[in-house]
């Protein structure tokens, strides 16, 4: 149906057809059927329990370690250090067919490569700006902030760092380049005042470019140099270049310092300082999630360089964070996870500063994830006290049971004997006697806490892959009455919609030719297909439920969109249209069961 980088798309279908995507990855890695895959320990990754799937089926592979994924074509251009031609020519000389010489139209695929193109121009010619801010005799106060964080002028240069000097100069520079208003807001570069007039969404801050593994500016976070009522750290909205949640700071030297040397760990902090200060006094193994819980793609992302992973947060993280999920999101993924502790108050950018061997010392006395949560729990309750040295034991008992060992258990049993005073015949009794926890059924249904912008995403994805994998009780739904917001669904909904239209069959392979290159959303909804996710009653509930969601708030979105032209708009026979139209979406969200 779809052609790959503007060939012709028969010819790529035959390609594919004579290079049985099992058949030439079993050329690189051995393949063991189980089930209706074949699996093997990723090619792109460390491990040593395989999580690397192929699926002859819909002929595309997909590792749950690192959440690689793709086609024939793009497994050959990996394994083979290759470009997209590259890796056709090699399968065409498989196949013995002859190389394609044309270059056929694929518009679709084009316009998405035009706008992605033009989209990462914008945000370098952006950074170009702000670093040339930097040094023009304006920015006097940046480059004191600068001074005060005893950054180099090499480090400087090295994490192209930048200054916006107000709000409107960027605007200006970028339309003299000649881009569209819609291109400039949808990079997130600029963004429109309540007035409707362009400005920079970074206006006034130092300027941290945020830069992808392949060296491309995919986003800014700034800085603001005063105190204010609003936020210090600003990140650039997420666009078809940018998720946060599927980002590190500092990926791309990482990736530079893989080439030259084996990575041992991965420090990971939260912020761009820390990432600086910390590289600049010779880390250069440290990057960072920006502030946010760590994420699976994040820990995905780490786990392709190493391993190992020293978590290294500020110094009151232990007191703050009961929330160890993302801690958690690193071990599920087989990583191995310490936690540096920090003096309280102070932060790694803070103790690099007393100098490099302060930090190392704390790297060396990093704990391991179970220690620290019986730390973390330690810090909570005052042990001096009889009923609270009970609830410690109560939540420190549950902790040493995830322990992966005996051995593992009876230290840490010891440990709490330390701290407590509690016999160890006690503890170990205790331990014995802690009620079974039940175990969870392998479905995809969120927390129940979870609401707006991640439940959204979620029902999108469930959606998608149901249809994507003919879920029997998805084939009535034809995503009438949806709008989906992220790039990629988009994509995903129009292929599907089409498929339908022309009476094809739907190929979850022929995506990996339309979407970009290493798309984690697309990865995220790939998973789906594996275990029971797609499968059963439960399954089926959530599906519905998923669609409600989607109509609910694409729903909402359109009354939104009507209020706003109803208090722009001054005709009056119009007004009273935009109200009907207002009331009738109104009372479909009532009948749909998300009204208020």
């Amino acid at each position: 149906m779809s052609g790959g980088r503007g060939i012709d798309p028969r010819y790529m279908q035959e390609l594919k057809q004579k290079n049985n995507i099992v058949e030439v990855i079993g050329n690189y890695v051995a393949l063991d059927r189980k089930g209706g895959n074949y699996w093997a320990c990723c090619p792109f990754h460390h491990e040593k329990t395989p999580s690397f799937a192929v699926n002859e089926a819909d002929q595309f592979y997909h590792c749950f370690g690192c959440g690689v994924s793709g086609d024939v074509v793009k497994f050959v251009q990996e394994m083979e250090s290759t470009d997209f031609m590259g890796a056709v020519r090699i399968l065409a000389a498989r196949a013995k067919m002859p190389v394609p010489e044309g270059d056929f139209d694929n518009e679709r695929a084009a316009e998405l490569k035009r706008k992605r193109d033009t989209m990462v121009k914008i945000l370098l010619d952006s950074a170009k700006f702000y670093l040339a801010n930097l040094y023009g005799g304006s920015a006097q106060a940046h480059l004191e902030y600068i001074s005060r964080r005893k950054l180099s002028p090499t480090t400087v240069k090295k994490f192209g760092l930048g200054a916006s000097l107000d709000f409107y100069s960027l605007p200006d520079y970028l339309a003299g380049k000649g881009y569209t208003r819609e291109e400039l807001t949808d990079s997130g570069v600029l963004t429109e005042s309540k007035n409707g007039k362009l400005i920079d969404s970074q206006g006034g801050r130092l300027i941290f470019p945020i830069i992808n593994a392949f060296d491309e500016v995919v986003a800014f976070g700034g800085r603001l140099l005063e105190k204010a009522d609003f936020a210090k750290y600003k990140n650039t909205k997420e666009t078809m270049v940018f998720n946060k949640s599927k980002t590190l700071y500092n990926i791309n030297l990482l990736k530079k310092l893989k080439r030259e040397q084996t990575i041992r760990e991965v420090i990971v902090v939260e912020g761009y300082m820390d990432t600086i200060s910390l590289y600049q006094a010779g880390f250069r193994n440290v990057v960072a999630s920006m502030g946010t819980s760590l994420t699976r793609d994040q820990a995905r992302l780490v786990k392709r360089y190493s391993e190992n992973v020293l978590i290294s947060y500020d110094g009151d993280f232990a007191g703050q964070k009961a929330d160890l999920r993302g801690l958690e999101i690193l071990k599920d993924e087989n990583l191995n996870v310490k936690v540096v502790p920090l003096p309280d108050g102070l932060d790694p950018d803070d103790v690099v500063k007393q100098g490099a061997d302060a930090y190392q010392n704390c790297l060396d006395a990093a704990m391991p994830l179970i220690d620290y949560k019986i730390h973390s729990l330690e810090q909570k309750y005052d042990l001096g006290k009889s009923e609270e040295k009970r609830a410690f034991l109560s939540e420190a008992l549950k902790v040493v049971r995830t322990a992966e060992s005996e051995s593992e258990k009876e230290d840490l049993l010891k440990k709490l004997r330390e701290k407590t005073g509690i016999t160890y015949q006690s503890l170990e009794r205790d331990l014995h006697n802690l009620p079974a926890e039940r175990k969870q059924t392998e479905i995809y249904l969120p927390p129940p806490s979870e609401t707006g912008a991640d439940k959204y995403k979620k029902a999108a994805r469930f959606v998608l892959a149901a249809k994507l994998f003919s879920a029997p009780y998805a084939e009535n739904c034809d995503f009438e009455g949806i709008e989906f917001d992220d790039n990629v669904h988009k994509i995903i909904a129009e292929y599907i919609s089409a498929c339908a239209r022309n009476g094809d069959r739907v190929r979850p392979s022929e995506l990996f030719e339309i979407l970009d290159e290493d798309s984690p959303e697309f990865n995220e909804i790939l998973d789906l297909n594996y275990g029971d996710k797609l499968s059963g009653p439960v399954a089926e509930r959530f599906f519905r439920d998923s669609v409600r969601t989607l109509e609910e708030e694409n729903l909402r979105d359109r009354i939104e969109r009507y209020k706003r032209l109803f208090e722009t708009e001054r005709d009056a026979e119009k007004r009273k249209e935009i109200a009907r139209e207002i009331n009738e979406y109104t009372k479909r969200l009532k009948r749909n069961g998300g009204g208020k």
